[in-house]
């Protein structure tokens, strides 16, 4: 199995590819827009951590600037009714550690933020990613005392949006930078995440 793949960038496919030379072998390998736009310019050498999805009429390889990004897409795999483009999906509007987050407040609320995702299928993922997911070092503050998700500030910042009049599709634009942002600063409050999300909705 393919684990990793470091070479010369030939080819960035805006709709989510890349095509990385190594050993004189072009590896097509399939990413979420954050690593394509993390990549650099084509010519350039990059690196991408590999998970290589093998079925019986197909062998895709699919590419993540971290280690932990590659463990949580296998961890989506193993839940119900999750293939790699959903996983990847999900990896897009959610960090790892927000992932952690929202698996462990039982948010499974956040999850539906994701296009593709609705309410019982959310739930069901919850369920099973309970026991495939590592909670993150911040859970305890990201959760509350009471382990029932009120504390979250992500989650504060999704009904705040809600109770504004934003719309379902104007939220979800918005999470999907609130969700970057948490995974990037674990100690983020409310305010400072509803600042962003409003920074992403601009003048409505």
């Amino acid at each position: 199995m393919i684990g990793s793949v470091r070479g010369r960038l030939l080819d960035k496919d805006p709709a989510g590819e890349m095509l990385i030379e190594a050993g004189g072998v072009g590896y097509r390998v399939t990413v979420a827009p954050s690593t394509l736009a993390g990549a650099g310019p084509v010519g350039d050498e990059c690196f991408v951590y590999v998970h290589h999805h093998v079925r019986e009429d197909s062998s895709d390889l699919y590419g993540f600037t971290e280690l932990d990004e590659r463990r949580c897409f296998e961890a989506l795999l193993s839940a119900h009714g999750v293939g790699p483009a959903l996983a990847l999906a999900v990896l897009s509007h959610l960090p790892p550690d927000e992932l952690r987050r929202a698996v462990a407040a039982d948010d499974a609320a956040v999850l539906e933020l994701v296009p593709g995702i609705g309410a019982k299928t959310s739930k069901r993922m919850v369920l099973d990613l309970k026991s495939r997911l590592g909670a993150p070092e911040t859970v305890g503050a990201a959760i509350g005392p009471t382990g029932d998700g009120a504390g979250s500030a992500v989650a504060e910042v999704r009904a705040a949006l809600g109770q504004m009049g934003f719309s379902p599709s104007e939220v979800r634009e918005a999470m999907a930078a609130v969700a970057i942002a948490a995974g990037r600063d674990a100690t983020a409050d409310t305010g400072a995440l509803l600042r962003v999300a409003l920074q992403e909705l601009g003048p409505r």
